[in-house]
Parts: structure tokens; sequence; C-alpha cells
């Protein structure tokens, strides 16, 4: 009995040891995990620089109660900060920089990058925060226009020059369009690699001292375009020059036309020459109400002229033009090979005074994490911002954090896209029936019946959900009137002919106005013939 219980006890030991070694790995590589479950005041401070007016919220992401640090406004400069611990020396083995984003209105234009910000005595201060401040790492996704890309930016020092340069990563990964939960991931390792991931996927792979995988290449070229050559004055360019012992021929006309008359061509038998192609209409009359000082003299409109149309044509005839075959143009002496030509100059190379090699990028520290965007949109939530020296940990996080709710966000937009191909299949459908409906309708033997079931029509277009219910009432009538058709019925009663006579003197009236109307404007806009092409 005393065996089993030192027995256990050894067992329970190992195991809480085990567990410490675990815990103790997980915060040694841990650097930074913000899961914004507390209200961000006090820890995050919020730039007080005057252009960043976006004003920051704590809130649960839509659908869940996780809580995440939200753009509230649109149009607006958002500007924060969070300052770690301490600086972070990115050349000590693997780091991983990680963050959830959701675009809950969608993205239209607007940024969502995370800047990985130098130490303060770069010169910059929490509470000033802006573009201006210095980073060593941005790191995020940015859609606006052609914009589409996760940024990856390694903002470098050059040791000859002393000057900061951004490197941009070359085709970097698209931009999720939805407005799900995703998360980014980039990993940078001590062999100079560096992956981008989304939602877990490895979607970039580059290396950083790649000149094909950034843009500038962090390492300079060797040499450069000497910037104090110039061009020698007697250098000639071009490979072609027009001969200089050509002559022009003698016979070589430059004032000949392209086309002249077709000499040979005669006019058609039957041309009547003294006949215009268009004539006044002869049954035009001016109309009443026509005032010639205010609308001008009034002319009839021209309609073609019928006796052009059993003949040939009407009016001159002219003879058709042709291509002249004496025209050569204007005469050019033609191109040979230049005996003086050198090729394209340009300046000779140098060897590049701001050369230098690396063996591996000479990273600035990470002080702080600076979220620094100018959006058009609202709804951008930021959640599990981390930092971490283990691929593990980050791994661990996106299945604990980001997966689950990851998850519920795509069965839900499933399910509203289904909903969606239904509903719009319920449209098609119900379209076909209100089309058939309506013909039903105007049937002869259903005249008497043809208002209630045209109201029947209306209300269901009206209200969708009711179609069913339509349907049903409108086979009732159509049931009602098979079984008198069938067995016959009390004959309705005829109508008193009491009905009094409808009036129509305004539509008569409005009628023979428009009549007016259009016949004075008939005349007023005489309709032109477009001229017979000549033969």
């Amino acid at each position: 009995m005393m065996r089993d219980r030192q027995l256990l006890s050894a067992v329970l030991l190992i195991l809480a040891f085990v567990s410490l070694q675990k815990l103790c790995y997980c915060d040694d590589q841990t650097v930074l995990y913000e899961s914004f479950d507390e209200a961000f005041d006090g820890r995050w401070i919020v730039s007080k620089n005057g252009d960043y007016e976006g004003v920051w919220k704590h809130e649960k992401s839509e659908g869940h109660d996780d809580y995440g640090l939200l753009v509230s406004e649109k149009a607006r400069k958002y500007g924060i900060v969070k300052v770690l611990d301490e600086p972070l020396n990115l050349k000590e083995g693997t780091v991983v920089l990680q963050y959830e984003v959701r675009f809950q209105d969608g993205l239209e234009c607007g940024g969502a990058y995370l800047k990985y910000l130098r130490p303060q005595e770069a010169g910059w201060t929490p509470e000033g925060f802006s573009s201006d401040s210095p980073y060593s790492i941005m790191f995020g996704p940015d859609k606006c226009g052609a914009t589409n890309k996760v940024h990856f930016i390694l903002k470098h020092k050059n040791p000859k020059s002393g000057e900061y340069v951004e490197h941009h990563l070359k085709f970097p990964p698209s931009v999720p369009y939805d407005k799900l939960s995703h998360v980014y991931t980039a990993i940078l390792k001590p062999d100079n690699e560096v992956r981008i991931l989304v939602d877990g996927e490895e979607k970039k792979k580059a290396n950083l001292l790649s000149g094909e995988d950034f843009e500038p290449a962090l390492i300079p070229d060797k040499t450069i375009p000497d910037p104090e050559d110039k061009k020698p004055e007697d250098w000639d360019e071009r490979a072609k020059i027009p001969d200089p012992n050509a002559v022009k021929p003698e016979d070589w006309d430059e004032d000949a036309p392209m086309e002249v008359e077709d000499e040979e061509a005669e006019k058609p038998e039957g041309w009547l020459d003294d006949e215009p192609e268009e004539v006044d209409d002869p049954e035009a009359t001016k109309p009443e109400d026509w005032d010639d000082e205010e609308d001008g003299m009034w002319e009839a409109p021209k309609i073609d002229n019928p006796k052009c149309e059993a003949a040939p044509g009407c009016g001159e005839w002219k003879r058709p033009m042709k291509r002249n075959p004496a025209y050569k143009g204007k005469w050019s002496a033609p191109m040979i090979d230049n005996p003086a030509y050198k090729g394209i100059w340009k300046p000779r190379d140098i060897p590049n005074p701001d050369y230098f090699e690396l063996d591996r990028p000479d990273y600035e520290p990470i002080a702080a994490i600076g979220i620094e965007i100018w959006t058009m949109q609202d709804g951008i939530l930021f959640d599990n911002i981390l930092i971490a020296k283990d691929e593990k940990v980050a791994e661990t996080y996106r299945q604990t954090t980001w997966k689950p709710k990851f998850d519920v966000e795509k069965e839900k937009q499933k399910a509203e896209e289904e909903a969606a191909s239904s509903a719009d299949g319920l449209k098609s459908y119900q379209k076909v029936v209100f089309d058939l409906l309506n013909k039903v309708a105007d049937l002869s033997f259903l005249s008497a019946y043809k208002s209630k079931i045209t109201e029947l029509i209306e209300k269901a277009e009206e209200q969708p959900n009711l179609t069913i219910g339509v349907l049903v009432s409108i086979v009732i009538v159509f049931f009602s009137l098979f079984i008198k058709l069938i067995f016959g019925g009390k004959k309705a009663a005829p109508a008193p002919a009491t009905v009094e006579k409808k009036k129509k003197p305004e539509v008569g009236e409005s009628s023979n106005s428009e009549d007016e109307t259009e016949k004075k404007e008939g005349a007023a806009a005489p309709r032109k013939r477009k001229p017979r092409r000549e033969n």
C-alpha cells in the first residue's frame, strides 16, 4: 500500500514537472500575446498626433463573445501603439509575427497592417506616433484600387551610406475578399528565409538576401552607372540612315493625286439629270396655327422623288473616282546601314560606393507594435496579436483562437449563400408561375373572374411568400368553374341597362389635340433622304 502511494506521488511529481517545463517553454517562446479580452486602455497608447482622429473601440467580433480592437469610423487615420516589455533582437533564432484581422463590413479601400517599431531612441514617442515613426518590419493586408497585397517590408540600414531603405517583398499574396476572420503569419528563419502564411497555409516563401524576392535587393549591385559620365557629342546611335547617294527618279511625281476620275465610266442609260433626288411632299399642308413671324417661313417637308425610284439615278452625274496608277507619294531616300553607328550609349560602370555584403540582414530590434492606417472602411477588427520565437506556439494559437471562430463564420456564410441561392431559385420559379397565371386570366371564358384572379396575382407579386396560397386559391376558382361547366348552375340575372354611358369629351379633345400636335411636328420636321450613291 505504501509502495503504491509512493509510486503515485512520483508520477504526479513527474507530470507536474513536465507541465511546468512546458509552461516555462511557452513563456520563454512567447514575446507578446494580446488577446484584447480586457479593455486596451492603459496597455495600448493612442496617438495624440492631430492627423489621427479615428476612434479605437474595444468591441466583440460580430457573432462571437471574443473581443478585439475595432476601427469604428470610415475615412479616418488611426494610430495606436503597444510598447514591448523589452526590445526583441531579430538576429537571434526564429521570429514569428502573427495576428488576426476581420473586415466585418468587407474591404474596398483600406489597410490593416502592423508596424514593428524600432526603439524610441530612434526618435519617436508613442504619443506622437505617425507614419514617420521608424519601423523595422511592416506586415499585413492592404487593399485599395490596384493595390491588393499582404505587405512584407523590411526597412534595412545600409552600413555604407547609413540610409534606411524599404525592401518590399515581390509578388506578395493577395488579400482574402470576404468578411471572415483571417490570421496572417510571417516566419523569419535564421537562414534568411521568410515565409508568409494566410490562415495557416503557406502563400509565399522568399530569401531576404535575394534580389529575385525583394525590391530593391537588400545587397546592392557591385557596380553602378557612373553619374559623371556623359555621352560624347559625336556618338551616333542611328542604326540606319537615309542613303546620301540616292536620287529621286525623274518620273517621280510627288504632286500626283491618290485618286483620279474613271475615264472609262459611262453614265447609265435612263439617268434623270434634271430631276432632284428629293421633292416637296405634295400632300403636306401648312398647319393652321403656324405663325410665320414666330415659326419662320413654312416649307413643305421633303420626300424621295418618286421618279428616281425607277431610274438608275437623278441629278448631276459624275464619274466615279479610282486609284491613280501614277501615284507614288512623297519620295524619300532608302535607308542603309549607318557606317558611323556605335550602338546605344550608356555610361560606364564604376564600383558602387554603397556596396556591402551580408550573411544575414542587420535587423533593427523591435521595441513596439504600431497600427498606423488610413482607411475608407470601418468595421476592421484586430485580435490575437502574437510575437513568438517558435512556429509551434503560433500554430497553437491559430488552432485555439482563430480556427473555432473561422469555422463558425464559414458555416454561417455557407448557410447564407445557400439561402440566397434558394431565394433566387424561388424568384425564378415565381416569375414563371405569374407569367402563366396572367395568360390564363386572359382566357375568354374566365372574363367574369379576371379581376379577382388579377388581384390575387398582384398580391402574390407584392408578397412572394404568398405564392403557394395564391396558387391554391386560383386552383379552387378553376375547380369551381369546372363543376359549373359540367353540372350547370343558376344563370346570372342580366345586368340592368341603367348604367350611365360615360362621356369622353376630355379624351376626345386630348386625342384631337395630340393628332394636331403630331401633324404639326411631322410637318415641321421633314425627313431627310440620304443622297443616292454615285455610280
